[in-house]
């Protein structure tokens, strides 16, 4: 197949409130080792620490998002991207009164055996 065009994003199902819809990835079509998404998070949200085996570019659509990356926090907001490189430690959250829509680019995908999370104490 020369292309492949996606008009129903795959909706990944969450907990917290966060609403995932992947483009292209494992759960949207298994195909390639990359994912692309499409994310709202509500204020108050956040994911515990993690330290991914994988790349992830995230690009700010609307709102802000806090990263603490190896101890650092850093916030960006609408049309300021950042790559966390795969292996470094981040912990994701929207502590800000609005929502926050970003892209999410992993490479290679996204999955939750690659993720590793830490469990909250």
């Amino acid at each position: 197949m020369a292309y492949r065009i996606q008009k129903n994003p795959f909706p990944i199902p969450t907990t917290d409130g966060k609403l995932i819809e992947e483009f292209f990835g494992k759960a949207s079509i298994n195909a390639g080792d990359y994912s692309i998404a499409r994310m709202t998070a509500p204020p108050g949200w956040s994911e515990p620490h993690q330290t991914p085996e994988f790349d992830e570019v995230t690009y700010i659509i609307r709102g802000k998002k806090q990263f603490e990356i190896e101890g650092e926090v850093i916030t960006l907001g609408k049309n300021e991207s950042i790559l966390v490189a795969k292996g470094t430690r981040v912990r994701y959250s929207n502590p800000f009164a609005e929502p926050v829509e970003y892209i999410s680019f992993c490479m290679p995908a996204f999955s939750a055996d690659k993720v590793h999370r830490e469990n909250i104490t």
